[in-house]
């Protein structure tokens, strides 16, 4: 919004304010202004010139001799250049001495040999204008003599606000007048309500086949008498320093109201309509030449005001081309209505045009005013042209409704955390034009017809906010107990086994939730099938079902990128379907790629394989139930190199390298190791158990068997230590040999078993006893043989 300061003032004065501290009252009154900009860089000692005579130059062909009235006693000589001088015109005069923008200082001179007392000035010496054809004309009743800059208000200065869509109401001069009278306490003037009296014209008929979207509306006739009349100075002052161009005077006194009162309006021609006025939806099929030249196809769902050949406007956002006013027409049918913002918004946009009128309508104007707002129109048009009213055709359907809100004073006070008086707070609604009624739970207060954006109890206390001052709001910080939250001892913090990756050398990323779809098959086991509706992007159509998307193209990266040695993690939610719609379930996943150490000079440069992998994932597990097996069914990883880990017989998780097929396929290379576990089960933990610890040495046997090659070293180690006698401590495997010496199809498994007690020395015939009862379990479970 867009407009002159003293077109402001002449509504509404605070003379305490100057330019700049209105600026910064609106600013912090929730009305941003954007920017305040002066009307004319700043000269001086330029008046009103009258040319009294007009010459040839005798030295110069181009140049003439005025003799110019300027208000200094006798008229003055000025040589001048422009080549639409005329005898009698008003143009500005700068007097010797003056300075104009530029730098330029205006000193008597002689042009060709003949003295020059002054400058005319074009708009572009003046600087209201990048370029000009000849010398500014003024209008005839310009008192010659008169400083320029107060004739034209030059010291004049632009507001341009930066409104919020609520605040539609600020949307006219009206508005930030209202505004700028709560803002300062200072009364505002209201806009003229003069009305003509009503002439005796033929009334056209007005059918609303729309009441939802079409509430409201009011036409009348008008029989003009001087439609080609040039606009008034002070009107065409206010219309240009507001950004519009003026075309013709009734045009541009529809556009006046607009910015005055908020109420788009719009002028056809009448002996161009045919029949009655129709508001309706358009029919399929319908098209229509706008204002702009721009020829629509209109839609079902597009309101227009039609006459019995057709529509001649799109309603609520520009006028047709065919029923246009122009300089001639001196039978105006005048319109001014109330279209409901749901029945305007978004058709502009989607046939790629703009309009003041749409853009007002979209965001809700004043159903009070539209009579208000024909009237006006109706007096400059009959003041400026002269002519005759006819009487108002009015339509009226059902208009919102604007319910009483009851304005709590506590509740007031314990949303704004301040002591405000119930005095301060009534003042300030009465400063809104609420009319505050007071009762006994608070005030009770009626929306304004102007504010959309009032409602509910919560915007009013806004609106006290916001008029007392957001720097009077106390700035308290916030006081409370704090409470360490008792912490089991069976159970891990999340951030717990992120520390523990970080100390293996993993760096944590965190990635999008919603990944690639081809990523999500290719590298889920189960794809969670959860669709977004309305992606941020084509790559990111579905819920991850798997971390190892988001770690996968992070290793892409930073492949790309020429790092050759990678660890990262993440901790995150996958999504899967679920009888009741889709489930969420937090799990921990990684991935290992590159060297198993950095290079150096010490260590052999050795890739990272699945055992570097598998004792990350083992420093995560809990300390018993745990159990690694083959896994081939997974189809992201390699069927010889993964496994699933298994917790008390329920998979927890998988860990392998990746298949061959997919590190081809992302160009890496050489294939990374990944894992992945539900976090859940990694959180819990056993309560520390004391043990004696024995004073008697520990006794070590080591026992070497022949078993299958089909049999799993994991199981026989299970085995043993389920059955194994109290007094072992100790049993694992340290030996798998195939080769020479062991029969085809078999493998040796060597265990290394410690006894202990902590009561006695072992004798050798507990050890043999010991030996004895692993031997059987192996013997029987799994055929082994004794090397």
């Amino acid at each position: 919004m867009k407009f002159s300061e003293s077109w402001l003032r002449s509504l509404v004065n605070p003379t305490g304010l100057d330019s700049d501290a209105l600026a910064h009252a609106l600013t912090m009154a929730g009305l941003e202004v954007e920017a305040l900009e002066a009307v004319a860089p700043p000269f001086e000692r330029v008046v009103v010139g009258h040319v009294l005579t007009a010459e040839k130059h005798p030295q110069a062909d181009r140049l003439k001799l005025l003799t110019v009235e300027a208000g200094q006693g006798t008229p003055l000589q000025i040589v001048c250049g422009a080549p639409n001088v005329t005898v009698g015109m008003k143009a500005p005069c700068a007097l010797v001495g003056a300075r104009l923008p530029g730098g330029l200082e205006i000193k008597a001179a002689k042009v060709r040999g003949i003295e020059s007392s002054g400058m005319m000035c074009s708009e572009k010496e003046l600087g209201l204008a990048e370029t000009s054809d000849g010398l500014l004309v003024l209008a005839q009743d310009a008192p010659a003599g008169t400083d320029l800059r107060a004739w034209l208000e030059l010291d004049d200065r632009l507001f341009t606000l930066k409104l919020t869509p609520n605040r539609a109401d600020c949307l006219s001069i009206q508005g930030v007048a209202r505004e700028v009278s709560a803002i300062t306490g200072v009364s505002a003037q209201p806009v003229p309500a003069d009305t003509v009296p009503v002439a005796r014209l033929p009334q056209r008929d007005v059918r609303v086949d729309a009441p939802a979207a079409c509430p409201r509306y009011l036409g009348r006739s008008l029989r003009l008498q001087h439609p080609e009349r040039p606009t008034p100075d002070w009107m065409l002052r206010r219309l240009t320093r507001s950004g519009m161009r003026s075309r013709g005077l009734v045009v541009d006194v529809t556009n006046y109201v607009l910015l005055e009162l908020g109420q788009p309006l719009h002028a056809f021609d009448e002996n161009r309509l045919q029949g009655a006025i129709e508001v309706r939806w358009a029919r399929s099929g319908e098209a229509l030449a706008l204002l702009n030249d721009q020829q629509v196809v209109l839609e079902p769902d597009m309101l227009v005001i039609a006459d019995q050949n057709g529509p001649v406007a799109l309603a609520g956002v520009m006028g047709g081309l065919e029923s246009a006013v122009t300089t001639e027409s001196r039978e105006v049918f005048l319109e001014s209505a109330f279209f409901a913002p749901e029945a305007i918004s978004g058709r502009a946009r989607r046939l790629s045009l703009s309009s003041d009128s749409a853009y007002r309508f979209e965001r809700g104007v004043d159903f009070a005013a539209t009579r208000q707002a024909l009237e006006r129109a109706t007096f400059l048009l009959i003041s400026l042209c002269g002519g005759e009213a006819g009487p108002i055709v009015e339509q009226v359907a059902t208009l919102p409704q604007r319910d009483p809100v009851l304005v709590r004073p506590a509740r007031v006070r314990r949303v704004l955390g301040m002591d405000l008086p119930d005095a301060a707070i009534e003042g300030i609604l009465s400063r809104l034009g609420l009319q505050p009624e007071l009762t006994p739970q608070g005030f009770r207060v009626i929306p304004p017809s102007y504010r959309f954006d009032l409602s509910i109890e919560a915007d009013f206390i806004e609106e006290i906010a916001r008029l007392n001052g957001y720097d009077a709001i106390p700035a308290n910080p916030p006081t409370g107990a704090l409470q360490l939250l008792a912490v089991p001892e069976t159970l891990r913090q999340q951030n717990e086994l992120a520390q523990l990756l970080v100390a293996r050398e993993y760096q944590e990323v965190v990635t999008y939730s919603f990944v690639d779809q081809a990523d999500e098959a290719a590298l889920s086991a189960h794809p969670s099938g959860v669709t977004l509706v309305n992606p941020i992007a084509a790559q990111y159509s579905v819920m991850r079902s798997t971390l190892a998307s988001g770690l996968i193209n992070t290793l892409r990266f930073n492949v790309s990128r020429k790092q050759e040695r990678l660890k990262i993690f993440e901790i995150g939610r996958c999504f899967s379907r679920s009888s009741s719609g889709f489930e969420q379930r937090k799990r921990v996943g990684g991935l290992l790629y590159g060297l198993r150490q950095p290079e150096q000079w010490g260590v052999a440069a050795e890739s990272a394989d699945f055992y570097d992998l598998k004792g990350d994932v083992e420093a995560l597990l809990p300390d018993s139930g745990i159990r690694f097996s083959a896994l081939a069914d997974h189809p992201a990883l390699h069927p010889g190199r993964s496994a699933a880990v298994e917790q008390n017989g329920k998979r927890i998780g998988w860990m392998g390298e990746l298949h061959p097929r997919l590190a081809a396929q992302y160009e890496f290379p050489k294939a990374p190791l990944l894992f992945e576990l539900d976090l859940e089960p990694l959180l819990a933990r056993a309560l520390p158990q004391y043990r004696e610890t024995s004073r008697f040495q520990p006794i070590r046997r080591d026992l070497a068997v022949l078993v299958s090659e089909n049999v799993q070293a994991g199981e026989v180690l299970e085995a043993l230590q389920a059955d194994a006698p109290a007094t072992v401590s100790e049993l694992t495997l340290f030996d798998l040999y195939q080769g020479s010496g062991v029969p085809s199809g078999k493998k040796s498994l060597a265990f290394r078993i410690v006894m202990q007690d902590t009561e006695r020395t072992l004798a050798e015939s507990d050890l043999e006893s010991c030996v004895a009862v692993l031997l059987k379990v192996l013997q029987s479970r799994f055929n082994a043989e004794l090397r």
